[in-house]
């Protein structure tokens, strides 16, 4: 039986996600219903990642179209299939506005396909979403749905625990760790070799922290110590801390459920820094609650920012509780606040400065997508540490999982590099009560 041909049709939510989209269907042919272009044309005013990716579809398509009219297809390029427009035209058979709602773009957009299906009888139409409710009234209507997959992590990798336990290393060599701070490798980490690599070292009772120093191919003691008044209590938070404060190590990814110290020991790690950077930058992206944009929100820029922003206060304010009211290091905090080398911010006000001299902390990174954090890394210039924290299980944004966000992305692509470090703080030190509601909730 002759395999049909494959014809991928595309919403707004996926060209927003991934601005290249259109071109990631090998020889298979693409299609956007025209309901898409209206949608691409309210989002291309702005200064968000999704206001960027609206304006690089508009400009693609239009350079695609030349003298064609794009209700024909027209070919890709070399090794790809062809692109047309879907007119708004309605299907003889099954109506999505008919059996939902008129007038609701995701049923004109279901529609399109239904049309494509009902005009190419020999083509296998299949409408690529990433929001999962319009995945689901589309099967409804016998219309084949997929995710956008590209990007996606594989889970099992992403749910691995960052540190691996060694054991029966010779005594002799748990002595020297311990008093020489350091051993040769000479192959005791075998296939678990990586670079920046976190590891338990044990021989029966004995046991050390460890990070494996790709450099000098050395494996070199971790010790529990206290940081900016701040003191690990577990190993994952000493690894966290080793990243965080290795100059070697220029971009880090802390993964970890809530109350897991992520980001306080970012924040402690780059307070105790602050005289290698002429700024620490403390971010993080804002999600819109109950889907009403942040111009809702009564008061002026700051009073609508407030409430974003107070978590990563609370995390600074429990630093500077650490120290009396006349101890340097507090003073030290205040002078950093005052002189605006220390600032904390959301994501978007930050959007398109040069990164150069600065210590970037972006919270909640797991509500960014690939291509936003693929953005961020490549505006650090000279001098730049930037480090990531999240838990890619609680996603705030509709269209993303935790295997599509730009936190997930990174993990799995930059692991083993000698510029990256990645840890995942497992175990919750808030409380016993948020231990509890983690576990068993």
């Amino acid at each position: 039986m002759a395999r049909k041909k494959k014809v991928f049709v595309l919403d707004t939510s996926v060209l927003l996600h991934d601005h290249q989209s259109i071109t990631s269907f090998s020889k298979n042919d693409v299609a956007i219903p025209i309901t898409v272009l209206e949608e691409l044309d309210k989002f291309k005013i702005g200064n968000d990642t999704k206001n960027f990716s609206a304006r690089e579809v508009i400009r693609f398509i239009d350079k695609l179209s030349g003298s064609h009219s794009l209700q024909e297809w027209i070919p890709l390029g070399k090794g790809l299939g062809n692109f047309k427009v879907v007119l708004m035209s309605s299907p003889e058979g099954i109506n999505a506005e008919d059996i939902y709602a008129k007038g609701k773009n995701d049923h004109k957009i279901i529609n399109s396909a239904l049309f494509l299906k009902e005009q190419n009888p020999s083509y296998d139409v299949i409408l690529i979403t990433k929001d999962i409710n319009l995945r689901i009234k589309a099967k409804a209507l016998g219309i084949h749905a997929e995710d956008y997959e590209t990007g996606k992590v594989d889970n099992d990798e992403l749910n691995r625990s960052s540190v691996c336990t060694i054991e029966n290393v010779e005594s002799e060599e748990i002595r020297q760790i311990f008093t020489k701070g350091f051993i040769e490798e000479n192959g005791i980490l075998g296939n678990n070799k990586v670079a920046n690599g976190y590891y338990i070292l044990k021989n029966g009772t004995s046991s050390s922290l460890a990070v494996y120093n790709q450099f000098e191919d050395k494996i070199e003691r971790i010790e529990k110590e206290f940081v900016y008044g701040i003191k690990p209590k577990n190993a994952e938070q000493a690894f966290a801390f080793n990243a965080l404060l290795n100059k070697n190590v220029r971009l880090v990814a802390l993964q970890g459920v809530a109350g897991t110290g992520k980001t306080l020991l970012a924040l402690a790690s780059a307070l105790e820094q602050h005289k290698q950077f002429h700024q620490i930058i403390l971010a993080r992206p804002i999600v819109p609650l109950s889907n009403k944009e942040i111009g809702f929100l009564p008061g002026d820029a700051n009073d609508k920012i407030g409430p974003y922003m107070e978590p990563l206060w609370d995390n600074l304010k429990f630093i500077k509780s650490q120290f009396g009211e006349n101890e340097k290091k507090r003073k030290a905090i205040v002078e950093l606040e005052e002189s605006g080398k220390f600032i904390i911010t959301p994501l978007a006000f930050i959007r398109g400065r040069s990164l150069s001299n600065i210590m970037f902390i972006i919270d909640e990174a797991q509500n960014l997508t690939p291509h936003e954090v693929k953005t961020i890394i490549t505006r650090a210039g000279d001098n730049t540490k930037i480090v990531f924290t999240g838990d890619v299980h609680q996603i705030d944004t509709p269209y993303l999982d935790e295997n599509s966000n730009g936190l997930a992305y990174l993990v799995d692509k930059l692991k083993g590099q000698p510029l990256f470090a990645h840890v995942v703080l497992e175990k919750g030190e808030r409380s016993e009560l948020a231990n509890l509601a983690n576990e068993l909730l």
